[in-house]
């Protein structure tokens, strides 16, 4: 992925990691806000999971190239590499970011179903990444 710029280097820090971590609990907050529209719901679900897909990469020393198309993509799939999360669930998630395209360039509204699934993968993945950087990488969240 490196060699075809799918994949940069990146070095992550305390603060960085600290603060994106903090916007992933933020959006999955307003994502439980029954007050608001099922695609805004599920749009902050979505953030959520990318936000955790993005501090699996940060903490594994890559970022995705988000000049390049795909990225979205590239950050789910690569789950499995940076923080064990089994196949089965990137195939989920997957399924939700394809939700998200057809919702956001298409106008296809989320459907209850659609809104319950994307709020159990990003909780679920949240506290997997929660745990994973606790046990892989103490030191970005702070812990000596």
């Amino acid at each position: 992925m490196l060699a075809i710029k799918r994949l940069l280097a990146h070095t992550a820090d305390v603060a960085a990691v600290g603060k994106l971590l903090e916007a992933a609990r933020r959006n999955l907050a307003d994502a439980d806000v029954a007050a608001i529209s099922a695609d805004n719901r599920f749009d902050a679900a979505y953030k959520c999971v990318m936000q955790c897909a993005m501090l699996g990469l940060w903490a594994s020393g890559y970022r995705t190239a988000t000049s390049q198309p795909g990225h979205h993509q590239t950050a789910i799939q690569c789950l499995t590499l940076t923080m064990g999360v089994p196949t089965a669930d990137v195939i989920v998630l997957d399924a939700l970011r394809k939700q998200r395209n057809l919702s956001d360039y298409e106008g296809d509204p989320i459907s209850d179903a659609t809104l319950a699934s994307c709020l159990a993968a990003a909780e679920n993945l949240l506290a997997h990444t929660e745990q994973w950087l606790r046990d892989h990488h103490p030191e970005l969240l702070g812990a000596p």
